[in-house]
């Protein structure tokens, strides 16, 4: 927990619960699974949380709930932006409902933070958004109990602030590929939020968020824009290949992403991001007038070399991707007139500019 980050969309960490399980690609060089076994292992909040493999640490999907750190955002009164459980999935398999519901209590009684909530696990955090109302009672309580005391001005405060989505909780999702995001943005999108967004970071391969996959629910397979409320469409073939243009007949039920945040993969092992794939993203954002915040190149920028430079002795560029047409990575360049190389330089030295410009978009902030 810190008040103060070098996360570039946040102002503060809050770690309520630590811990979590390895689901997807993305998770394979997650930052806070590697401190937790390493410079952290020994931490009270951190201890036994990893095992050892050849790999380095891996979780051990034991989740712990850091009951000392629970009021830090009630004793912060400058407004701030809080990443949530930024060392766990607050949603994760192990997480005892209860503990959900204290961090919930918190986060109603500090309506002058705004708590940016992160999950691979949609699933299970639409769920419990569904099912908030029922466990009011059950918030409030744990809220004054928080505050020190059963206070009635406490208890009804959360009580009032959780019948409805709280305005000052943006929840989100991880969506490091197109398959994950066809998985994940859709259950996000039913879920009741004041501000729904995606993290695509580690962005591992192209995302087109203005056509999400959906699989034949008895007309077939369709698409829908994720960026713009109902607009969708369906494929010509049940392989979903091809889709339609838009149906101005159809009506999806879903509403629209608020927020996009979009980095590479950055640290020792880190996986390059192909330039195209965040200019898309940068693109269709600006088209539908979604805010757009580009965090990082992560360890890989692109750096543009003459090919001569490039057909030099193999040993001169060891594992070297260019970034090729059409969003693809290659080993070599297939267009010799302009080689982009996907050099190792470190994340300070990448930097933020996408193009030559600093991408901070955000969505108003709601009280």
């Amino acid at each position: 927990m810190a008040d103060g980050t070098k996360i570039e969309r946040t102002d503060a960490t809050w770690n309520p619960i630590t811990g979590c399980a390895v689901v997807s690609p993305g998770c394979t060089n997650c930052y806070a699974m590697k401190l937790a076994g390493t410079r952290l292992k020994n931490h009270p909040s951190r201890m036994g949380l990893t095992k050892d493999t050849k790999a380095g640490p891996v979780w051990t999907v034991e989740m712990r709930f850091n009951r000392q750190w629970l009021d830090q955002p009630l004793r912060w009164t400058t407004p701030r932006m809080i990443f949530v459980c930024a060392h766990g999935d607050l949603f994760a398999e192990g997480v005892d409902q209860v503990w959900i519901d204290y961090v919930f209590a918190v986060m109603a009684l500090a309506p002058q933070h705004t708590f940016q909530v992160l999950t691979k696990r949609p699933e299970r955090m639409r769920e419990y958004m569904l099912g908030m109302s029922s466990r009011r009672s059950f918030i409030a309580g744990y809220g004054a109990i928080v505050r020190g005391g059963n206070l009635p001005d406490h208890y009804e405060t959360a009580y009032e602030a959780v019948a409805k989505p709280l305005p000052n909780v943006w929840l989100g999702v991880s969506v490091e590929d197109q398959r994950r995001a066809e998985e994940r943005i859709p259950l996000l999108l039913h879920t009741p939020a004041a501000i729904r967004w995606i993290n695509a970071e580690p962005l591992l391969g192209p995302l087109d968020l203005t056509c999400i996959h959906q699989p034949n629910a008895g007309s077939g397979p369709w698409w829908f824009d994720a960026l713009t409320t109902d607009r969708m469409g369906w494929f010509h073939d049940d392989a979903a290949t091809k889709p339609t243009d838009e149906d101005p007949l159809a009506f999806s039920g879903y509403g629209q992403l608020d927020w996009v945040v979009a980095g590479g993969e950055s640290g020792p092992s880190a996986r390059p991001m192909h330039p195209d794939w965040a200019r898309s993203l940068r693109d269709q954002c600006a088209a539908a007038g979604v805010p757009f915040l580009f965090k990082q190149w992560g360890a890989f920028a692109p750096i543009d070399v003459t090919f001569n430079d490039f057909a030099k002795p193999a040993d001169d560029w060891p594992g070297t991707l260019i970034a090729g047409p059409d969003g693809q990575l290659e080993q070599f360049p297939s267009n010799p007139e302009r080689v982009i190389a996907l050099l190792n330089v470190g994340k300070k030295a990448a930097s933020r500019l996408l193009d030559g410009i600093e991408h901070n978009g955000f969505p108003e902030v709601r009280r």
